[in-house]
């Protein structure tokens, strides 16, 4: 489990407004931080939901590999996640291009921009 590769993981129960479901998750959490350190891993969920309008704040990713629709990643719903709810990866990994964006669009989400 890398940073700006997907995995499916569990991310039930939610509560609210949250993002629920089994479904593709971003990693965002350094490598640094492996799993001798710390059982948890900091992810974005992603959704097939695509919101031209939120682009500021949310980054699309294409279809390719085993992720088999596009995406947006929803960076203004950060995760940590124990590594046991992630399943199935990686689905795929992101561009350098792709992990800048998001980068700066948590800046965004933040108020660090």
């Amino acid at each position: 489990m890398k940073r700006g590769e997907i995995w499916v993981a569990n991310l039930n129960p939610s509560r609210g407004r949250e993002i629920g479901k089994v479904r593709p998750v971003l990693i965002i959490q350094s490598d640094e931080l492996g799993s001798d350190i710390t059982p948890m891993l900091v992810v974005l969920p992603l959704s097939t939901q695509i919101y031209p309008a939120f682009k500021r704040w949310r980054v699309t990713i294409p279809a390719r590999n085993r992720l088999l629709k596009p995406c947006q990643a929803v960076t203004d719903q950060p995760h940590a996640l124990d590594r046991n709810r992630l399943g199935v990866g990686p689905l795929a990994t992101l561009t350098a291009e792709e992990m800048s964006a998001v980068e700066k669009s948590l800046l965004a989400v933040m108020g660090m921009l």
